[in-house]
C-alpha cells in the first residue's frame, strides 16, 4: 500500500472525535461558502456544552449559521469577513461582528498572525492517485487557512467536485473526516425587465477578447444573456456561476485572450448548480487559485481587457459607492469589488463598471442620491470609478469635474428622481 493510503486511514476519525479537538478559546476558521464543511460544523454545534468562547471565522454562509442564535452567545462567537443573509441580523444585533477587509487580503491576515488560526474546518475533494485532495469549489481564503493553523480537520466529501490548481496532501492534514453529500446549490434568479436593460447596458462596453469579472446574481446572469454574439472573451474573476458554462458550451467564452493563463477560467470559489460542479469536476480548462492570486492587483491587472462588473447599494452624486450599508447597518461587505475595480484601472484596455437598478424598495426612493445614508461607509471611492450603469444608461466618470458628475449621474438616475437630484446639486 501507497504511504499515502496508509497515513489517510490513520487520520480518518468520526465528526465527533475529530471536533473534540477544538478547544475552549480557539478562533476556528471555516471553509467557504459551497465549501463549508457541513458535518463538521453542525458537531461542532452539537458540542456547544463544553466549549467557551470559541471565534467562528468565515465569508459566506450557505447553511444555517446556528452558531449565531442567542442561546450561543457565550459559547461562539461569529467574527465575518463578509455579511450574508443568515449572518447578517446577528451582526446588526451584535451578537456577532464583522471585520472589514478585502478579499485578497484575507489570506495574509493568517499568514502574517495578525488573524492566528487555531483550527480550519474545511472540505476537500477525495484523494488522487498521489495522495493530493483538490480544494473543490472553495480556494479563496481556505488554502491559506489549512496551511496557517495549528490544527487542520478536513471533512473529505466523495461529492466534492476534484478541480485543478489548488491541493494539499493527506499528510498535511491533521484529522480527516469521509463524508458524502450535494453541495448546496444556487439556482439562476430570474432576471426582471430592468435587469435586462442593465445587462445590454453593460454588455455594449464589453469588446469582443475582453476578460471579465462578475460574480452571481440577476445584474451578471443578464449581462451574460447579452453577450451571446461576442468573441473569445476570457474569465479572471473571484468567483463564476453557472451562467459561464453556458457561454463556455457555445463558443463565446474561449479565453483565448486571456494573457495570464491562456485558454483557462480562472476563479477562486465557485457557487451555482450541479451543471457548475459538474463542468469544473476534473476540467483542466479551468484553474481554482486562492484570492491573493485572483484579485490581487498587481496579477490581474496586467490581464488585457479586464472588465470588472459589480454592484452598489447607493451612489452619490460625487461618485461614491456604498456597496455594504444601509444607513448605519451592515447589509454585505467590500469583498473583491476595489480588488477589481483597481485591477481594471490598470489594465491596458480595462473598465470597471458599477451597475445597479436606478430605485429601491419597489420604486420608493432613488438609490441615486445627494449624499450617502447617514452611516453608510464608502465602499469604493470616487476617484476609482470608471462607469456607473443603471435601465437608463450608462454615466462615464472618468475624467469628469463634480459638476459634471452629478450631471452624467443625474441622467441615469430615474425620472421620478432627477428633478429632486438636481435640486441637490445645486
Amino acid at each position: 500500500m501507497e504511504a499515502w493510503k496508509s497515513a489517510f486511514r490513520v487520520r480518518c476519525v468520526s465528526p465527533a472525535r475529530a471536533i473534540e479537538a477544538v478547544q475552549s478559546g480557539n478562533r476556528v476558521v471555516l471553509g467557504h461558502a459551497a465549501g463549508e464543511p457541513r458535518d463538521l460544523v453542525r458537531e461542532l454545534v452539537r458540542q456547544a456544552d463544553r466549549l467557551r468562547g470559541v471565534e467562528i471565522v468565515h465569508m459566506v454562509p450557505l447553511y444555517s449559521c446556528e452558531y449565531v442564535r442567542p442561546e450561543y452567545k457565550e459559547i461562539f462567537t461569529h467574527n465575518a469577513l463578509f455579511v450574508g443573509a443568515d449572518s447578517r441580523d446577528a451582526i446588526n444585533d451584535r451578537r456577532a461582528d464583522y471585520t472589514p477587509c478585502f478579499f485578497s487580503e484575507i489570506p495574509r491576515l493568517f499568514r502574517e498572525g495578525i488573524l492566528p488560526v487555531d483550527v480550519a474546518l474545511i472540505q476537500l475533494s477525495p484523494p488522487d492517485e498521489h495522495g493530493y485532495m483538490s480544494f473543490g469549489v472553495s480556494v479563496d481564503y481556505t488554502m491559506q487557512a489549512a496551511r496557517s493553523a495549528r490544527l487542520t480537520i478536513a471533512e473529505v466529501n466523495s461529492q466534492m467536485p476534484r478541480t485543478h490548481g489548488s491541493f494539499i496532501h493527506v499528510s498535511e492534514v491533521d484529522f480527516l473526516v469521509e463524508a458524502d453529500y450535494p453541495l448546496p446549490e444556487i439556482p439562476s434568479p430570474p432576471i426582471s425587465e430592468v435587469e435586462e436593460r442593465i445587462g445590454s447596458n453593460i454588455a455594449s462596453l464589453v469588446p469582443d477578447g475582453s476578460n471579465l469579472q462578475l460574480g452571481i446574481g440577476a445584474i451578471p446572469d443578464a449581462v451574460l444573456k447579452f453577450l451571446g454574439d461576442k468573441k473569445d472573451l476570457g474569465i479572471h474573476t473571484e468567483m463564476f456561476s453557472d451562467g459561464v458554462v453556458q457561454l463556455c458550451e457555445q463558443g463565446v467564452v474561449t479565453n483565448r485572450f486571456n494573457n495570464l493563463s491562456p485558454g483557462k477560467l480562472t476563479a477562486s470559489f465557485l457557487m451555482g448548480t450541479r451543471r457548475l460542479y459538474d463542468f469544473v469536476n476534473d476540467n483542466p480548462g479551468v484553474d481554482m487559485r486562492p484570492v491573493d492570486y485572483t484579485n490581487n492587483v498587481m496579477v490581474a491587472g496586467r490581464l488585457e481587457k479586464l472588465i470588472s462588473i459589480n454592484s452598489a447599494l447607493e451612489v452619490d452624486l460625487k461618485g461614491q459607492v456604498c456597496s455594504e450599508m444601509i444607513g448605519p447597518k451592515q447589509f454585505s461587505a467590500v469583498g473583491g469589488q476595489v480588488d477589481f475595480v483597481r485591477a481594471a484601472s490598470a489594465s491596458p484596455g480595462g473598465k470597471s463598471i458599477i451597475a445597479f437598478p436606478s430605485t429601491g424598495r419597489n420604486g420608493a426612493v432613488s438609490r441615486i442620491v445627494a449624499i450617502l445614508s447617514p452611516g453608510a461607509c464608502v465602499t469604493t471611492s470616487r476617484n476609482d470609478v470608471h462607469f456607473v450603469i443603471t435601465e437608463y444608461g450608462v454615466a462615464d466618470l472618468r475624467g469628469k469635474t463634480v459638476r459634471q458628475r452629478a450631471e452624467e449621474l443625474i441622467s441615469i438616475a430615474h425620472p421620478d428622481f432627477r428633478r429632486m437630484l438636481k435640486s441637490q446639486a445645486m
